[in-house]
């Protein structure tokens, strides 16, 4: 979470994104720990219904695995990754995905390969 916040402004002025964070956890500032101060909307799931709705929440425990979702302008998801609550994401894959996403929306007849990077040519 702080990770993206960091990186905030590189989503918005470049791939115009706009990110938005949900947790199960109380928020607490950073030097305790927690996230403190974000650049992006952090928003509360104390029911929980956000998390069960994505499939990311551990019932028995009551918390949440780390999931990230990239969503279109249509709402309909088009990326998803869930980890392991030990295991963080990844800010640059994250990037190079909504690249991808991006470039395929502006050109559908197109598909980028595996390990793709914007401005590389694809293979056929």
């Amino acid at each position: 979470i702080t990770a993206f916040s960091d990186r905030h402004a590189e989503f918005e002025k470049f791939l115009n994104t706009e990110i938005l964070g949900v947790s199960v956890d109380s928020v607490v500032n950073r030097k305790s720990g927690g996230l403190g101060d974000l650049n992006y909307p952090l928003i509360s799931d104390v029911t929980k219904s956000i998390s069960k709705s994505f499939g990311v929440l551990i019932h028995d425990q009551g918390i949440a695995l780390r999931g990230l979702f990239i969503i279109d302008k249509d709402g309909v998801i088009q990326h998803s990754t869930i980890n392991n609550l030990a295991i963080g994401r990844s800010v640059d894959e994250t990037m190079r995905t909504l690249q991808a996403l991006q470039y395929i929306q502006e050109n559908p007849d197109e598909a980028c390969p595996a390990g793709w990077k914007p401005g590389e040519m694809k293979e056929r």
